[in-house]
């Protein structure tokens, strides 16, 4: 009876920590969401990538607080993520507007060379570094919810050196956040109300794994050990 107890407590740990963390990342990208519920992507993408950048401190939070969960805390979900989204506010918007810039500019070369000779060599390239930049931004935004403090330019060389070292749980987590806006086009009251903290923490979990060299004192690399510590 004990067993089961814990179990069903468990549980409703999970499914509570799940919806308040939807629900806390819906506020904090409700400017993006406005947009995505009322306009085409295709044709207000200038928009996405302008008000983008201001969900980075919300993903923030979310992180701190999946890091929390993982950690048997359970309490405090508000606050945790409240006091993280005020730590990360200004580094994961400078992050995150740096790589959405990049993003966009190398989007608008593969627009350009889509179609053309040179488009066989440079697209392929293109959507390397598309990934690659996408990945970087991922686990900088981890490591800024964990270590908010840290040197831009150190965060970069790290995230991007990791990335590609540990490029199939990369290639899961971009997998995984796929899936995610798969699921918002098709179902997205199910993709906010349910289904996005439980796939972030599957993102956050490997890229928390491929981070320990950078976060983790006693697992780090003699390539990046000390860049990230305060």
């Amino acid at each position: 009876m004990r067993l089961r107890h814990d179990t069903i407590s468990a549980i409703f740990d999970g499914v509570w920590v799940a919806l308040v963390t939807n629900l806390l990342l819906v506020v904090g990208c409700l400017p993006l969401v406005v947009l995505l519920f009322t306009t085409e992507a295709a044709r207000a993408w200038p928009l996405y990538a302008l008000v983008a950048p201001g969900c980075a401190p919300a993903l923030c939070g979310a992180f701190a607080v999946m890091s929390a969960y993982s950690a048997g805390d359970t309490d405090g979900v508000f606050r945790r993520f409240g006091r993280a989204w005020r730590a990360t506010l200004r580094p994961a918007t400078r992050w995150a507007a740096t790589a959405v810039a990049v993003l966009v500019v190398l989007g608008v070369d593969g627009y350009a060379a889509w179609g053309s000779r040179a488009g066989a060599l440079t697209l392929p390239i293109l959507a390397m570094l598309t990934a690659l930049t996408a990945a970087t931004a991922l686990l900088g935004l981890v490591t800024i919810a964990e270590r908010p403090g840290a040197r831009l330019r150190d965060v970069a060389r790290a995230c991007a050196y990791l990335a590609v070292r540990r490029w199939y749980l990369t290639a899961t987590s971009l997998l995984v956040l796929a899936l995610l806006a798969q699921l918002f086009v098709a179902r997205p009251a199910i993709a906010l109300g349910a289904a996005a903290a439980p796939l972030l923490y599957v993102v956050w979990a490997n890229s928390r794994y491929s981070l320990r060299a950078a976060l983790d004192p006693s697992a780090a690399a003699p390539q990046i050990k000390g860049e990230l510590h305060p």
